[in-house]
């Protein structure tokens, strides 16, 4: 028994409007330079990222991780003895903006300086998270 496998050559509306090509495998737009797109899933044939970036890379975002499950838990026994409104909104929303910032490094790992600055700046938000759930 064989298998015929078919080749996509249609192009999507996601292809033309997100710049990493859409969730389908489309072949790029011409003149769009891998120099411009920042942000894109690794593509089929794109050389694998360096043992030691990854696991530096998934440390850094494991410690990020573990401090905002730290958060979470200040968060969750804050709550339970009474917050104001505005607690839980915070801490969500500088939580998120933390998280986007570190899938962001993921999604630029080909790039030489893009991923270790949005690691960077992912710890940032967690500080005020941390400050927020600390203090409060």
């Amino acid at each position: 028994m064989t298998t015929v496998e078919r080749t996509r050559t249609s192009h999507t509306e996601a292809a033309e409007i997100m710049p990493f090509g859409g969730w389908e495998t489309t072949p790029a737009r011409a003149g769009l330079d891998d120099q411009e797109t920042l942000f894109r899933f690794p593509a089929a044939d794109d050389p694998a990222p360096s043992t030691a970036r990854l696991l530096t890379m998934a440390g850094g975002a494991a410690l990020l991780g573990f401090s905002a499950v730290f958060v979470g838990l200040l968060g969750f026994v804050t709550v339970i003895g009474g917050a104001p409104f505005w607690y839980v909104p915070t801490l969500t929303l500088f939580g998120l903006l933390s998280v986007v910032l570190t899938v962001g490094a993921f999604l630029s790992i080909h790039r030489p300086v893009l991923p270790w600055l949005l690691l960077l700046c992912a710890m940032g938000p967690l500080t005020v998270d941390i400050l927020i759930a600390a203090l409060y």
